[in-house]
């Protein structure tokens, strides 16, 4: 079954990159969310729905969790679910026509099962099987290797060491001052598959949705990472949490900096 869910998922997600960079040559109907920052486009509706359709015509019993609304509504993931991101770094899409991505995982009863990561301005599909290692383009992902803070360059946003309404910068300050590097690329389902991949050691940010977080979830596990909430806990994937994802040894030596 895995086996051909990837099968089709691998040829609609690469249908729905070129779909996205098809709009880039047309004019992009843009609204706000929550905030001025929070942008939504018709083409992430758009998108979101080429896929819902695909995945109810040919699994009519699956539900789907969607970031612009138009899947079900969870409350638990019983079963098998798919969770869509359509295009994740949205502002990144509008502003850059890069940096951005298609992010989706398929979970059966809570367990990840599938994970995509589709950079489609680079078109490089990172993706995993659970228990049959990660891969971009077909090339596989190899292992992560431990690493120390020293050596490491961490994916943070920069309002999380500055004043804001969630974490006192005092607390990730320390790791800005000890780390090899830091950046920010604006698209969590990016970063994540930076670190799958080697280019990244630590992704840390303060509040994300199940759908930025879950292709990369699948994708980095397999290669060895670790995914957890802030405090070290296990994410729930119906709830909008912290994400702190690191490759290992690095994991518990910034858990160590951050709880003291």
């Amino acid at each position: 079954m895995w086996n051909e869910i990837d099968q089709h998922m691998q040829h609609w997600i690469r249908e729905a990159g070129e779909r996205i960079r098809d709009a880039f040559q047309t004019k992009l109907k843009i609204e706000t969310k929550s905030s001025p920052s929070d942008l939504v486009t018709n083409v992430d509706r758009e998108i979101e729905q080429f896929f819902i359709e695909r995945i109810r015509q040919t699994y009519p019993t699956h539900r789907i969790l969607g970031e612009e609304g138009f899947g079900d509504t969870l409350e638990a993931l019983d079963g098998i679910v798919w969770i869509i991101d359509p295009i994740d770094g949205t502002m990144n899409f509008v502003h850059q026509q890069r940096h951005f991505a298609i992010s989706v995982g398929v979970f059966q009863d809570g367990v990840g099962m599938l994970g995509y990561i589709y950079d489609v301005a680079f078109d490089e599909l990172y993706y995993a099987e659970k228990g049959k290692g990660a891969f971009v383009n077909g090339t596989p992902l190899p292992p992560l290797e431990k690493t120390s803070l020293d050596r490491a360059i961490i994916s943070l946003n920069a309002t999380w060491v500055t004043e804001n309404r969630r974490i006192d910068p005092n607390v990730l300050a320390p790791l800005v001052k000890k780390a090899r590097g830091t950046r920010s690329y604006g698209s969590a389902a990016l970063e994540m598959a930076y670190i799958a991949s080697g280019k990244l050691d630590a992704y840390i940010t303060l509040r994300l949705s199940p759908w930025d977080i879950a292709g990369g979830m699948v994708i980095v596990q397999e290669v060895g990472g670790i995914v957890t909430n802030l405090y070290g806990e296990p994410l729930n994937m119906i709830e909008k949490s912290s994400v702190f994802v690191s490759k290992p040894g690095l994991h518990e030596e910034v858990l160590a900096i951050i709880q003291r």
